[in-house]
C-alpha cells in the first residue's frame, strides 16, 4: 500500500531524473511513466533505453514513449489514466497547455537551479561555466512559458572547485527528490501555495552543442578549467593539433601568472613527467589527452609518442 494515493504521472528521460522516481516509486501511485523513445548507441546503432526507462522496466511501470505530447494519442492516453498529479524531470520535451490542465495538482517541474536564476536547457553547465560558488534546485509548478511558473520550494547547494557537470548533476538530482518528497504533502493537502517567480530578475542558458567544447587558448587557464568541468562528460573539451581535433579528457591549474601574446595555445615540457599549455593568463597541466581516431593517453604516455608536441601551438 502506498503512503499517498495520489495517482502520479512521471515524465523524465536521463540519469537525473532517476533518484526522483526512485522516490516517488516508494512513496506514491505511478500510474505511467513517459520517456524518450529509445536511441541508437554505439557503432552497432543498438537501440538504448533511457535510464529512466530502466528504472521503470525494474518496477514494473507501464511505459509510454510518444514522439510527441501534441499527438492526439498522446493526450488520450494521458486522460485516460486520470492522473491527479504529473512530475516532469529532464523529460526534454515541451509539456503542451492542454495536457498541463488535466491534472488537479497541475504538473510540477524540478530544475537545476535557483530559480529565476538559469532558466533554460544548460543550468548545472552554465552555474559551473559562470564560476558560481552555489546553485540549488527549485521545484515549480508548470505553465506555458519556458521555467517561468510558481515555486514550490527551492534548496541551495555549494559549488565545489571539484565539480563537474556529473557530479554535480547526481548531488542536485539527489537534493531535488529529497525536497519534492518532504513538500509534496504540504502541496497535495492545500497548506503549500506557490509563489510567483520576480521575472525581471530571470537569466536564460542555452542547448550546450558540441561546438561549445572548443578551447580559446586567449581566455585565463581559470575559465578554461571551468569549460572542462562544465563539459564533462558530455561534449568535453577539444583543440586542433596538425589538423586533428585533440581532446584534453583531463586537465589541471598549474598557475595563474600573465603569459606572452606569443606564447599562448604553446605546449611546453614543465618537468620529466608533465606538460602544459600557456593560456591568455595561467597555465594548465595535460594530464589525459586523445587525439582524433584515436585511444585516450595520459600526459606522459602522449609526450613519448608524438615527441613533437612540445613546442607546437594548438587552436
Amino acid at each position: 500500500m502506498f503512503k499517498n494515493s495520489k495517482r502520479v504521472i512521471f515524465m523524465g528521460t536521463s540519469e537525473f531524473a532517476v533518484p526522483i522516481l526512485e522516490k516517488l516509486i516508494k512513496n506514491y501511485q505511478i500510474i505511467g511513466v513517459f520517456t524518450q523513445s529509445d536511441k541508437p548507441l554505439g557503432r552497432n546503432k543498438e537501440l538504448a533505453k533511457s535510464p529512466v526507462k530502466e528504472l521503470a522496466l525494474k518496477n514494473n511501470l507501464t511505459i509510454f514513449q510518444p514522439q510527441n505530447l501534441k499527438e492526439q494519442n498522446a493526450l488520450n492516453q494521458i486522460k485516460e489514466l486520470s492522473p491527479d498529479l504529473i512530475v516532469v524531470v529532464a523529460y526534454g520535451k515541451i509539456i503542451p497547455q492542454n495536457i498541463i490542465k488535466i491534472p488537479k495538482y497541475g504538473v510540477i517541474n524540478i530544475h537545476g537551479s535557483l530559480l529565476p536564476e538559469y532558466r533554460g536547457a544548460s543550468p548545472i553547465q552554465t552555474a559551473i561555466l559562470n564560476g558560481g560558488e552555489k546553485t540549488g534546485v527549485t521545484i515549480m509548478l508548470i505553465d506555458e512559458k519556458m521555467d517561468h511558473g510558481p515555486v514550490l520550494a527551492k534548496q541551495e547547494l555549494g559549488i565545489t572547485n571539484n565539480d563537474t557537470t556529473e557530479t554535480l548533476s547526481k548531488k542536485l538530482s539527489v537534493l531535488g527528490a529529497d525536497l519534492l518528497i518532504k513538500i509534496l504533502p504540504d502541496y497535495l493537502s492545500g497548506k503549500m501555495k506557490p509563489t510567483e517567480q520576480n521575472h525581471e530578475q530571470a537569466t536564460f542558458t542555452k542547448i550546450t552543442t558540441r561546438e561549445d567544447g572548443q578551447i580559446d587558448w586567449f581566455k585565463s587557464a581559470e575559465e578554461i578549467e571551468r569549460q572542462w568541468r562544465a563539459f564533462t562528460p558530455w561534449p568535453g573539451i577539444f583543440t586542433f593539433w596538425d589538423g586533428k581535433r585533440l581532446k584534453l579528457n583531463a586537465i589541471r591549474i598549474l598557475n595563474t601568472d600573465n603569459n606572452p601574446a606569443q606564447d599562448i595555445g604553446k605546449v611546453f615540457l614543465i618537468d620529466d613527467d608533465n606538460m602544459g599549455i600557456y593560456c591568455g593568463k595561467g597555465s594548465l597541466i595535460l594530464e589525459k589527452l586523445q587525439l582524433e581516431g584515436k585511444k585516450e593517453l595520459t600526459g606522459q604516455e602522449f609526450r613519448r609518442g608524438y615527441k613533437n608536441i612540445i613546442g607546437a601551438e594548438l587552436g
